[in-house]
This record gives C-alpha cells, structure tokens and sequence, in this order.
C-alpha cells in the first residue's frame, strides 16, 4: 500500500490562503461595477489575454481532475484524441463565431434570441434553461466536493452544526457553495475573470510540476526518460492506441457535436465574446484558447498514464469509489508532492470547479435580471429599473442561484453516480438548448418560432427514446444524435414557412444585416487589465513566497521538499512576466 503524504496544518493554511485571495479577488473586481455592462460583461473592456485564459480555466473543473483523470487511466493514449478536441473547435470560434458573436450587437447571451427569433423565444429559454443550469451547477459542486472531502480526509466524517447532522462531503459542499456565491455576488463577471486567471496560475504550476515527477519517480533513479521507457514497456496491451470509446466512431462524432456546441453557442462563451473591445480581441482569443486546449490537456494526461504503473491495483487503495481510477490524480499528488504543493493541488481543484459555476451564475443573473425582470416590470407598467437597482436583483438573483445549486448538489449527493448522472443529463439537455443558437447563427431565413419548435422537437427526440430505453447501452450516443438530427431537420423544415415581409421577421432581418456589418472600434473607450496584471503578479508571487517558505516542513524521500521551491520559482517567474505584462505600451513620438 504506497505511503501517501495526508493532508497537515500547512495544507490547510494553503487553502484557505486561496479562499481569502478569492474573496479579495471579488471585492477587487466589485469596483469595476458602475453599471450593469460591467457587472455582466466587464464593459467590454476585458484585455483579450485575461478573457482567454479565464475562458480556457472555465472549461476546466473537478471533472477533468477526476472523471477524465479516470477516463485516461482506463484508455490510456486515446484520451488526447478527446480531451484535446475543443483545440479545433476554439479554432472553428476564430475564424466564424468570434467576430459574429461581436457584431451580434448584444448585451446578455439570451438577447440573441430575441433578435435572432422572438421574446417568446426568449422567455421559453428562461423559463426551461433555469433549472438544468442549477442542476449542473449543483452536479459540478457535487463532483468536487467528492475530490476535496476525500483529499482532506473527512468525507466519511459525522459534524453536528445548528441542531444538524451533515457528513464531511455535506459539510464541504455548503462552505464551498458559500465562497463561491460570496466572491461571485460581489464581482460579477469581473471577478469570474481575475479568480479565473489566479486559477490558470495555480493549475499551469500544479501540471507542470507533476509531470517531471510522476515519471522520475517511475524511472526509479534512472531519470525521467527511464520513467517514459518503464510506461511504454509496463502499460497494458494496446493502451497507446485506440481501445474503448475513444476507439468508437460514434463516440468520437457525439463527443465532437458536443464540443463543437459547448464551446461555440454555450452562453458562457457568448458572454466572454462579448466581454473583449472588438473582433480581433475575439478572434485573438479563441486562438489562445486553442493553443492551450492543445498543449495543457497533454500535461496532465501523461501522468495519469504513468498512475496506471504506478498504480495497477487501484481499486484496493481506493475501495470506497464506485470508480477508484478516478483517484488516479489525487493518489499521484498525495504520494509524490511535498506538504504546501498538496495544499496547492486542492486549491487547484477548488480554483477551477469555482470559476466554472461562477460562470453559469453569471450568465443566469443576466439572464434573469435582463430578459425576465425588466420585461416583466415593463409589461406590468412599472417604472423602468435604474442600473442601480437592476444590478441589486442580479446579485439576489445569484445568491439564491448558488443556494439552490448547494442544495441540488446535497440532492445528488443522495443519488450516487454523479458522473454517469451528468454524463447522460447534459446529453439530455444540452442538444435541446444548443442547437436552434447554432442553427439560428448560421442560418437566418425561418420564422420566429423555428427556435422554440426545434428545442422542443429535440426534447421529444432525446426523452422519448429514452421512456423506451432503446439502445440503453449507448445513451449518450442515441441521446446526441437523436437530439442533434431531429432539431436540425425541424429547423430546416419551418424554413418553408419563412415570409421576409412578416412584421415579426423584421428584427431578424436587422440582425443579419448586423452580423455582415463589422462593429466599428471605439478609440474612445479605455481598456482595462493594465492594474489587474500587477494584482494577478502580487497574489503570483504571494503564493510563490509561502511555497518556498513551506521547503522547511517535513517531508518524505518520494516528495522532496525541494519541489516546493521549484514551484515558488515558477511562480515568480509568472509574476515578474505579468508585471512586466502591466507596462502601458509606449506612445509613438
């Protein structure tokens, strides 16, 4: 039984290090906040940079840390084919969606389905997309709070708080939900941003270092390429090539119609293509975005290789998973990082589910406030909402969000098999939702309820065969592609009733008109970031000091204190690149 390195006092202060430099985060970025453009979209001001890497952390959560890390355990080299997919969809969001999504002309992601179809289309959305979103959002708590509790060794603890009996996982799910509503609350999408990019630190570092030496420690003493050797000739047969799913065209084409959805249409997405000054910010970054959904998937997914040597027997260590490869990530960070960098990969894990769910916040007080709220108080003949007091409902609105998330994710909790659970809802649901955006980005000539009529098409689809159960052992697949086929033929089909001269096409015609007419760029408007690079290179070099000082702590022989200062020095080395990165750019005499 290997000899893991359990969580200590200074792991602790680690972590709640990064809980106070992420409400920080959210009190910073609050004085962003002058109006409700900034509070949803940064004002449009976000440097490209900072919205590419948060865009790029919010596709990470403790999903990739622990189904994938899972996923890659099992099939070995086939999951680059799939966890490095989104690299060609951000490239097709470059070179089609980014700029059209700019010249969409809109303030909040459901906007686009008024002017793209009708207000009814919009309330249907609202009204419907509410709900899954707080279940994902209680899901991907769930999932989390699944690694934390068992990293810090309480899950199957017993705490009785105010009268209550909660179990260690419970317990962690409500104070995570509650950090996570706090800093949300108070930033708004600033903060999602900046607690994003502290989160692109946290998790560049924590890959980069377990890597190098997850294979020296399989090289036995003989250096990291004795440690590549040993996977290659130990590894199971077939496992560099393609076996399971990822050997499956039919999971490779619904994996690919799922990236190439979330990564395109999904509202957080369309908010952070909104949040850059012009085009080619958002051109530019979908492409950075690209890049690292390339290189960063790949350095992760070596060494959950290496845990499969490493760790052939894994079930015996990890009896209480129902899927004890998922503890292949943790099981290589409590053996081979020292104290302080175990603190950090927790905080890794926490940093990226975080700044994901702060996303769907976001998105769903915008929605809520902007497309429900508003309309509803001038319907009623109330007062129009001064951006003061809209912005107050956003924040309620996101408060009771986040507690209806924690308690979606106590629910789950009861169920078991939050990943295959999540694996099947999002097939469920997503299609539905995405698709009629799609379509309706690309095509533009069908009446206004094409939108509602090709959701709903894609619901019946997709939850009828599933009251049947046919084809049970492949759900996922019948799941997409009877969602994906259906919505797209219903979609085409009502193009027959399309009548230009229709007064309800009339806002569908000024919105492609839009879509074929860049917007123009302001100079006028300031772009920000200059100050939020040398707050990211202060908190860098913060944690790059208490990791360097966390060298004096006792340490095993497999997790040399050593690793601690090599992590601080990368650390610095990020700060002092994002310092220099705050320098204004130098005015042409």
């Amino acid at each position: 039984m290997p000899q893991f390195n359990h969580v200590n006092s200074a792991d602790y202060a680690l972590i709640a290090l990064y809980f106070g430099i992420v409400i920080f985060v959210g009190w910073y970025s609050s004085r962003k906040n002058q109006n409700t453009d900034d509070y949803f979209k940064g004002g449009g001001k976000i440097p490209w940079f900072l919205a590419g890497v948060s865009n790029w952390v919010s596709g990470f959560s403790a999903f990739m840390f622990v189904a994938a890390a899972g996923f890659t355990y099992r099939y070995g080299l086939g999951a680059v084919v799939v966890f490095t997919s989104a690299t060609w969809a951000y490239l097709i969001g470059a070179f089609y969606f980014a700029s059209r999504w700019r010249r969409a002309r809109i303030n909040s992601p459901l906007e686009f389905l008024t002017r793209r179809y009708s207000s009814s289309t919009t309330y249907f959305y609202s009204v419907t997309a509410v709900v899954p979103q707080i279940v994902l959002i209680g899901q991907g708590l769930y999932i989390l709070c699944i690694f934390v509790a068992t990293a810090l060794g309480f899950a199957s603890e017993q705490h009785v708080v105010l009268g209550y009996t909660l179990s260690g996982l419970e317990l962690t799910m409500i104070v995570v939900g509650i950090v996570m509503i706090v800093y949300t609350v108070i930033g708004g999408l600033w903060a999602a941003v900046l607690s994003d990019a502290v989160q692109g630190v946290i998790i560049l570092v924590t890959t980069v270092i377990i890597m190098p030496v997850t294979f020296r420690h399989l090289g036995g003493g003989e250096g990291i390429a004795a440690g590549f050797s040993r996977l290659w000739h130990e590894a199971p047969a077939g496992y560099f090539g393609l076996n399971g799913q990822p050997g499956q065209p039919l999971f490779l084409l619904c994996y690919g119609i799922n990236v190439l959805l979330g990564y395109n249409v999904a509202w957080w997405q369309v908010q952070r293509y909104q949040s850059v000054p012009d085009e080619r910010s958002a051109r530019k970054m979908a492409l950075l975005c690209a890049g690292l959904s390339f290189v960063g998937p790949l350095l992760w997914i070596l060494p959950m290789m290496g845990a499969r040597v490493l760790f052939p027997n894994i079930a015996e260590i990890w009896p209480q998973f129902a899927a004890p490869e998922e503890a292949s990530f943790v099981s290589l960070a409590l053996l081979l990082l020292p104290h302080g960098m175990i603190g950090f990969v927790v905080a890794a894990i926490l940093s990226a589910t975080l700044g994901q769910a702060s996303d769907g916040f976001n998105w769903l007080a915008a929605t809520t406030t902007r497309d429900i709220y508003v309309p509803l108080r001038k319907r009623l003949g109330l007062p129009l909402a001064s951006e003061n007091h809209q912005m107050r409902v956003a924040q309620l609105t996101m408060l009771v969000i986040g507690v209806l998330g924690i308690v979606a994710a106590l629910y789950i909790a009861k169920t078991g098999g939050a990943f295959n659970f999540g694996l099947k809802y999002y097939s469920l649901t997503a299609p539905g939702f995405m698709m009629p955006v799609l379509l309706g980005m690309i095509y533009r000539k069908t009446p206004w309820w094409s939108g509602m009529a090709a959701s709903i098409a894609a619901f019946v689809a997709a939850f009828g065969l599933l009251a049947l159960d046919l084809f049970p052992d492949h759900a996922y697949e019948r799941n997409i592609l009877s969602a994906t086929i259906v919505s797209t033929a219903v979609f085409f089909f009502s193009a027959l009733f399309y009548r230009a001269d229709d007064p309800r096409s009339a806002e569908c015609r000024r919105f492609d008109a839009d879509l074929r007419t860049p917007v123009p760029v302001d100079p006028n408007v300031p772009i920000g970031g200059l100050r939020d690079y040398q707050m990211l290179s202060v908190v860098s070099v913060l944690l790059g000091v208490v990791l360097c000082a966390c060298v004096a702590l006792p340490s095993s022989a497999l997790a040399p204190p050593a690793i601690n200062l090599v992590a601080g020095g990368l650390l610095f080395v990020i700060g002092a690149l994002l310092w220099r990165a705050s320098r204004p750019p130098k005015t042409q005499i």
